[in-house]
């Protein structure tokens, strides 16, 4: 059968004319010595054109009328939408602005561990890794924390690697909490918690932490106990606010847990950030460690976030939860990487001073230039963030600010209204970080300073 799409008219007459005379309905073909006519093929060539563009057409009335699918996703996830953190950043992107808004450094993780994965991988090391961590990390996390908090815990029955430490919040959530369970967190939180919640069916509440020192309200804390109650899950140093929670804080809180029989899910990534105060570990509380999770990762402190190494810290009776749920998440993590990992961790005492001295002036940087500014800074006592207020600018919500900070004035923030389950109460804040290298930070604090004014 002769295809419209490939037809070509031309070369069908000069097959035709190795006839002295064919006739078709409408078309007359003559030889006439050595020369033939084809006075009809370019009317032919016209039609079939028509033909073509006529069945583009039609093609393209049904694309029109065809309705596009409407976006699939599990009710439990229906409410969460692309993260503002990816938002941000591809608005950054499209702007040209500095971006002090997603916590990841413009900078480069130590030539040490970089080269101890190189190493790995040329020995290779390059196979999956046993579920729960590769040996010589169990071992390496095990002599931090015992380092950190005094604790001695065993390696292989209780430390769980996990890929970054928000796959051990995921593992955890999902390998201890039951669908009606209520988890109490404190607002703003990493928008990782509440997603991770709710996929493991749990009842969530919140209590909010108020500038300008983010205390915890503890009395409002006992009030939101029930019998139903499973698990606080708490950040210290605590993203986005930069708060660490005080040595009575965690006494009233480990206190609470016992009377209750609570778990303690804490999130402590940014345990080497603690500027202001010593980082405590909840777990090293008297009677606290047969009840907590500790989560922690090697990218907040060692510059490599892309590597997404983490792992959990529970006893026995706990970690079971969190490897059958780690076991069908990712089942190993990147297998190089865990055993420059183990190098890292191993790292002198010196390092981790020289992490803090370095952000401690980055930190000084971005504080004075954004009270210069302007903005109401609230103290930030670890982590790499801080809390503003933008409203002196005279923009309606965070969001509405973060969006012209970028298009008018070239830098990204984080407007926090979504780390809060109400985002009315976050509406005021926004977040900057300062995991930058100083000239960026400079140069962020200038742009401000040239096009944004108080109103």
């Amino acid at each position: 059968m002769l295809q419209i799409s490939s037809f070509n008219p031309f070369h069908f007459f000069h097959i035709l004319s190795r006839s002295a005379s064919l006739t078709f309905p409408g078309v007359e073909i003559n030889r006439i010595g050595s020369t033939r006519s084809i006075r009809m093929a370019s009317s032919i060539s016209n039609a079939v054109a028509t033909s073509q563009q006529a069945a583009v057409s039609t093609q393209d009335e049904l694309t029109q009328k065809i309705p596009t699918p409407p976006l699939q996703v599990a009710k439990r996830l229906e409410k969460f939408k692309t993260t503002i953190f990816t938002q941000m950043s591809s608005l950054a992107i499209k702007h040209g602005a500095i971006n002090l808004g997603q916590g990841f450094p413009n900078f480069d993780g130590p030539d040490f561990v970089k080269e101890a994965a190189i190493q790995a991988i040329r020995d290779g090391k390059n196979q999956y890794a046993r579920g729960h961590g590769v040996p010589d990390l169990n071992s390496a996390v095990a002599e931090r924390f015992k380092k950190d908090t005094g604790l001695v815990v065993d390696p292989e029955k209780e430390v769980t690697v996990t890929s970054g430490c928000t796959e051990a919040i995921a593992a955890t959530m999902l390998g201890l909490i039951n669908p009606g369970d209520e988890v109490i967190l404190f607002a703003p939180f990493y928008d990782s918690y509440e997603a991770t919640l709710s996929m493991a069916g749990a009842k969530i509440k919140c209590i909010t932490l108020q500038p300008p020192d983010f205390s915890i309200p503890i009395d409002e804390l006992k009030s939101v106990v029930s019998k139903n109650t499973r698990a606080i899950l708490m950040n210290t140093p605590h993203n986005p606010t930069g708060k660490m929670f005080t040595q009575e804080e965690l006494n009233a809180i480990a206190s609470l847990c016992i009377e209750n029989d609570l778990l303690v899910f804490s999130d402590e990534v940014y345990d080497k950030l603690a500027f202001e105060m010593d980082h405590i570990s909840i777990a090293s509380l008297p009677g606290m460690y047969e009840r907590t999770v500790t989560m922690n990762s090697l990218g907040k402190t060692f510059s490599l976030t892309g590597w997404k190494i983490g792992w959990a810290i529970a006893p026995p009776h706990l970690t079971w939860g969190v490897r059958q749920a780690h076991s069908f998440l990712t089942f190993a993590t990147s297998t190089p990487m865990q055993f420059a990992a183990a190098t890292a961790l191993r790292a002198p005492d010196s390092y981790y001073e020289e992490l803090r001295r370095d952000y401690m002036a980055k930190k000084n940087i971005l504080v004075e230039g954004l009270n210069s500014v302007g903005f109401t800074v609230f103290p930030s006592s670890g982590t790499y963030f801080v809390v503003v207020d933008h409203t002196p600018f005279g923009l309606e919500n965070d969001v509405a600010f973060c969006e012209y900070l970028i298009k008018e004035v070239g830098v990204v923030a984080i407007p926090t209204s979504v780390f809060y389950l109400n985002p009315e109460e976050g509406k005021n804040l926004v977040r900057f970080t300062f995991c930058k290298d100083e000239e960026t930070l400079k140069s962020a604090v200038e742009r401000m300073k040239q096009k944004l004014f108080k109103k």
